[in-house]
């Protein structure tokens, strides 16, 4: 009986202190997991860690699409290489055995995508990923804005390089990439614990990349 008090207790005050307390207590509610890190996190690590190289300690906006520190991510540039689709060769785009001849390497201050097709670039930055530490990136609503989708896969615990970045057009217009200047944003979320298996660890076939990387099996 009195345990069923406690019991009965022990809810009413929580339900108490999650509708009526501005600041309630994570421990009633939730547990440690992964958190995102902000602007001064990201400084810290770039500075005296190198996770970022080379680092913008501010936001870059004056006449250029926006790249540099933010308050809970960093906008990274797309350098001046491109590889375009082509279907010149009326090649088969196959992951586990992919014809370099699909693609057709470009270099300037800029580049067009055709309409409805799609191009691989890489990061000005290059990046050292902590053992305890994974990473989201989404495009920039600039680029959102134009029917340009930028898709990039999770950078994962020990991974560092350059990274590789799909762009793709989803109109029926040609579409123009800006280059180093801003193309999408990572956001990094910080585990309370390390993983057993990092991507270093199990020597992932993207480790160290310095280039534009195609897809490989």
């Amino acid at each position: 009986m009195l345990e069923a008090k406690a019991r009965v207790v022990k809810e009413f005050h929580l339900i108490y202190t999650l509708s009526f307390c501005e600041t309630p207590h994570r421990s009633f509610y939730q547990e440690e997991g992964m958190s995102v890190k902000p602007d001064r996190w990201i400084r810290r690590m770039s500075l005296e860690h190198k996770m970022i190289e080379p680092f913008t300690d501010r936001q870059i906006r004056e006449g250029v699409i926006s790249y540099g520190v933010s308050s809970y991510g960093y906008d990274i540039r797309v350098a001046d290489e491109f590889q375009i689709f082509t279907n010149v060769n009326s090649t088969i785009v196959d992951p586990k055995n992919f014809d370099p001849r699909s693609l057709v390497s470009y270099r300037g201050d800029s580049c067009l995508i055709p309409p409805n097709s799609f191009a691989l670039a890489r990061s000005v930055e290059y990046f050292r990923i902590p053992r305890n530490v994974l990473t989201i990136c989404l495009g920039k609503s600039t680029y959102a804005r134009c029917g340009i989708i930028v898709n990039v896969t999770p950078f994962e615990p020990e991974w560092e390089g350059f990274v590789t970045l799909e762009i793709s057009n989803t109109t029926p217009l040609p579409a123009k990439i800006y280059a180093n200047e801003g193309l999408c944003q990572v956001l990094f979320f910080e585990s309370d614990e390390d993983c057993e298996v990092s991507y270093k660890d199990k020597k992932g076939k993207y480790q160290a990349q310095t280039g534009i990387v195609p897809p490989r099996l």
